[in-house]
């Protein structure tokens, strides 16, 4: 399993700070979540903070595209740094196309689901993506409760995945905590986005920490 923070969350004013220690807890990979004020009501960080970032970390930095016509900036978010790009299934007429375009790039893709979302919408391109977003809360806002019918979401996610004959991780991104990151890993999910309950905390490495053993004792 793997604990994501979310950058969302961070103090902006010392991003190298932060970075650091949710790193000495173990962190290996960063959520960093790019809205439009479109496709979501908020609007935040685009291409240039993650060049300014990529510098401060050898993590990998999983870029997640909160955004409308996402086809036209993944060659900005790939030169920038980003180690995979998840988009979403809604945001894209053409998924198929644009998976193909992030995975030219020579990064992993991802494809992110509304809550509203069925699984089944990715049959056609499931062999074709590096893993799945299931987004645990409504887009576009940090600090959400968690929806508890996303758990049956990601078991039916994990059933389709084994089905297929595929490995791909299902990661989940919204109300992630405690208290609801044990239920998420029973489902079947592996990849755990954290923001506020990382970055709300005093301590950012023991939040880290509580997360990943909580994580791993189901």
């Amino acid at each position: 399993m793997k604990v994501i923070p979310s950058l969302l969350a961070a103090d902006f004013a010392h991003l190298a700070s932060e970075i650091q220690a949710i790193e000495h807890a173990g962190v290996d990979m960063l959520h960093i979540d790019v809205m439009d004020g479109h496709f979501v009501p908020n609007i935040s960080m685009g291409p240039i903070v993650i060049e300014a970032v990529r510098p401060l970390t050898k993590s990998h930095l999983d870029v997640h595209l909160m955004i409308e016509q996402p086809e036209d900036y993944i060659q900005s978010f790939v030169e920038a740094g980003a180690d995979s790009i998840s988009v979403h299934q809604e945001a894209c007429p053409h998924l198929h196309r644009v998976i193909q375009q992030i995975k030219a790039q020579g990064i992993k893709a991802g494809v992110a689901l509304n809550p509203g979302t069925p699984i089944h919408t990715l049959k056609h391109v499931l062999h074709q993506i590096d893993f799945i977003l299931i987004m645990t809360v409504n887009p576009g806002f940090g600090g959400q409760s968690f929806i508890e019918a996303m758990t049956d979401k990601i078991a039916e996610a994990r059933e389709v995945i084994q089905m297929a004959g595929l490995t791909i991780p299902i990661e989940v991104d919204g109300g992630i905590k405690a208290d609801t990151i044990g239920r998420c890993r029973d489902a079947g999910a592996e990849w755990f986005v954290a923001g506020s309950s990382v970055f709300g905390a005093p301590d950012r490495e023991r939040a880290v920490q509580t997360l990943m053993d909580t994580g791993k004792r189901h």
